[in-house]
C-alpha cells in the first residue's frame, strides 16, 4: 500500500521491479487519475482509494506500507494552492494517526517504510515504539556532506525486536555540486523522466 502515493511513483517503480500486489490511496483526486494513468500506461495493474488514509475503512491488511507522507512542519509559512498544500504540509496526514493507522493495516509482521522530516525524529520513534512498529533501520539523507540532514529514512517493522540500524549517510551531491555515485546511481535504476502538470511535477516511468 502506497500511502500519499501523489502520481504513484513510488509504487509504481516497486511494482516494475517485483512481483507484487499493489494498492494506492491518496485523498486528492486529482493525483489519484494520475497515479491511475500512470499504472494504465505501464500496463500494471492496482487497486486505487480515493480518501483520508487514516479514515478510510480498508478490509485488507499488507506486506508493507510505504510512503512519501506530507511532513512539513504547519507553522512555516504555507503554499496558498490547495493541491499543494495537502502534499506538503503535516496537519493532512498527522504522525500519530498515520501511525496508529498503519499498525491496524499492517500483517503481524509487515513493514512500514517512509521518509519523514528528519527534525522531527523524536516523534517518529515515539508513534512507532508505542504502536510496536520496530525502526530497524534508520538512514539520515544530506543535500552535501556538511550540510544538516532535512530528511531521515526508516524501515519499520511490526513486532520485531531486532536492535536499531543507524546507516551511514546518503549524501546527494559532492562538493562541486555533482550528484554523488550513489544519488546516481539510484536515479539511473529509478530510470524515470518528468513533465510538468498544472500545479507540480509529474512523474512517468
Amino acid at each position: 500500500m502506497d500511502v500519499g502515493c501523489g502520481v504513484g511513483i513510488i509504487s509504481l517503480l516497486l511494482s516494475r521491479d517485483f512481483p507484487i500486489k499493489t494498492s494506492v490511496i491518496d485523498k486528492q483526486e486529482k493525483m489519484l487519475v494520475y497515479a491511475k494513468h500512470n499504472y494504465f500506461v505501464n500496463s500494471i495493474s492496482v487497486n486505487a482509494y480515493l480518501g483520508d488514509f487514516t479514515m478510510v475503512s480498508l478490509n485488507e491488511k499488507f506486506d508493507f506500507i510505504v510512503s512519501n507522507p506530507p511532513f512539513y512542519d504547519s507553522k512555516v509559512t504555507q503554499s496558498e494552492n490547495a493541491h499543494l498544500n495537502i502534499a506538503r504540509y503535516a496537519h493532512h496526514l498527522p504522525i500519530a494517526a498515520f501511525v496508529a493507522k498503519a499498525k491496524r493495516q499492517l500483517k503481524p509482521r509487515g513493514w512500514f517504510i517512509f521518509c519523514y522530516d528528519a527534525k522531527q525524529i523524536d516523534l517518529l520513534l515515539h508513534h512507532l515504539k508505542i504502536n510496536g512498529i520496530n525502526p530497524e533501520k534508520i538512514r539520515f539523507i544530506h543535500s552535501k556532506i556538511d550540510r544538516e540532514s532535512k530528511v531521515v529514512m526508516i524501515a519499520a517493522r511490526m513486532n520485531s525486536k531486532a536492535m536499531t540500524q543507524v546507516m551511514p549517510p546518503l549524501v546527494v551531491f559532492d562538493q562541486e555540486g555533482n550528484y554523488t555515485l550513489e544519488a546516481a546511481g539510484a536515479f539511473e535504476r529509478a530510470d524515470t523522466h518528468s513533465i510538468k502538470g498544472d500545479f507540480e511535477e509529474k512523474h512517468l516511468v
